[in-house]
């Protein structure tokens, strides 16, 4: 197996998504809506009709609680999912990593705790 053919998918691949993003990049050009005097330009525009309330609207504060929690216990599983499936070839090394996923995790647990005793996961107030 010479190495031309080993880079061969790759570079068809490469080709394939550099034509395809050009192409989109090209048909947006000639068929899109553009200029000074075109009325979406100047307005809020969404799903294809125009908005009818205000183009900036609030969000409360929980909701910016719950999106950080999502990311913070999704960073998580992020984590343990793939510490999981090589914990067994690390032992079989005899190569400690149970302390330091501990810790992790037990900083995790507190700031849960710390959350809930804040009451961040309580929705009515």
């Amino acid at each position: 197996m010479t190495v031309n053919s080993v880079y061969f998918p790759f570079l068809i691949q490469a080709i394939l998504a550099g034509s395809i993003a050009c192409a989109i990049v090209l048909v947006s050009h000639l068929m899109g809506q553009r200029g000074k005097h075109s009325k979406i330009m100047d307005t809020a525009y969404e799903c294809g009709s125009p908005g009818d309330g205000m183009i900036h609207s609030r969000f409360s504060v929980k909701f910016f609680v719950t999106a950080l929690l999502f990311m913070l216990f999704d960073l998580e599983i992020v984590i343990l999912l793939p510490w999981s499936f090589i914990y067994r070839d690390f032992l079989a090394h005899h190569v400690a990593i149970l302390g330091p996923i501990l810790f992790f995790f037990g900083v995790l647990v507190l700031g849960l705790f710390y959350e809930v005793k804040k009451g961040a996961l309580e929705w009515e107030k």
